[in-house]
């Protein structure tokens, strides 16, 4: 029978560790960094969806290098579909597989095989986790369920720094309107937005 023990170690590892984020960015950073680490592959990537221009952006990435990762614009509708069908998709040869946009780069790179998820939060899909390794691998339903757990925890963490980070400037705005002598040198007003008619300091008698 499999051991599990390592999968339940590593997804309780790193959901601890994500907890305590409290930027999008580092988020990003420590997911990548865990699963590396945790599967002992070359390297992990951590791409956002950019709904203008239809590419993935690179969030964060750990174990590649910088060459490899300014080759190109991913493109969001490209072949390798997990950010837009919110399927996992395994490659075992990336030197052997149409969907690979830059097989060139892959190999120059070391790459053998790829493992993609789809990052979705509230039926959303927002981006996608990239593992990469160096020798042929055939992903078991163990290590696609494992990433895509993080990718759910990944996703779920980046919304709650979002809204963390909003409530942050939400009690400075008020704590600023309650203290008029802080706003010396902004632009902001007691009465910012208040109708001139409703506004006793500036009204004409």
């Amino acid at each position: 029978m499999e051991d599990h023990s390592m999968y339940y170690d590593t997804l309780v590892k790193v959901t601890n560790a994500i907890s305590h984020c409290r930027d999008p960015e580092e988020v990003a950073l420590l997911t990548a960094e865990s699963i590396k680490t945790a599967f002992k592959v070359k390297g992990c990537s951590v791409f956002l969806v950019d709904r203008n221009t239809r590419e993935l952006g690179l969030a964060a990435s750990f174990g590649l290098s910088q060459e490899y990762l300014n080759k190109g614009p991913i493109h969001f509708m490209q072949s390798i579909k997990e950010a837009k069908d919110a399927v996992p998709i395994a490659i075992y040869d990336v030197q052997d597989d149409p969907r690979i946009e830059y097989p060139a780069e892959a190999a120059k790179e070391g790459i053998a095989s790829l493992l993609g998820v789809p990052i979705i939060s509230h039926d959303k899909i927002i981006g996608a986790i990239r593992l990469y390794t160096a020798e042929p691998w055939e992903f078991s339903v163990n290590d696609i369920t494992l990433i895509q757990a993080l990718a759910q925890v990944c996703g779920m963490a980046m919304d709650m720094c979002r809204l963390y980070k909003g409530y942050k400037t939400s009690i400075e705005v008020l704590k600023n309107m309650r203290e008029p002598q802080t706003l010396k040198g902004t632009k902001w007003t007691p009465f910012e937005g208040v109708p001139k008619s409703v506004n006793p300091s500036i009204c004409d008698y």
